[in-house]
């Protein structure tokens, strides 16, 4: 499941980069909820919680249906 969750953030990563921002796989626990890491400009942006709920996890649960959850940590 990490790969397949890899895959889709790398996916991710273009939109964010070009904004100043990245994002880090920080691990999933056996309940199925993805924790990663926010950096660079979306650390710090009041869109964040937006992007990571509507955009990250969205994308990630649909390519990786096992997935319940994105959190940032």
């Amino acid at each position: 499941m990490k790969e397949r969750v890899e895959a889709v953030l790398n996916q991710l990563r273009p939109m964010l980069q070009a904004d100043g921002g990245n994002i880090e796989l920080v691990g999933i626990t056996a309940e199925g909820v993805v924790q990663v890491r926010l950096q660079g400009a979306c650390h710090s942006c009041p869109s964040a919680i937006m992007t990571l709920k509507q955009g990250v996890e969205r994308l990630v649960r649909e390519q990786v249906p096992e997935v319940i959850e994105v959190v940032a940590v």
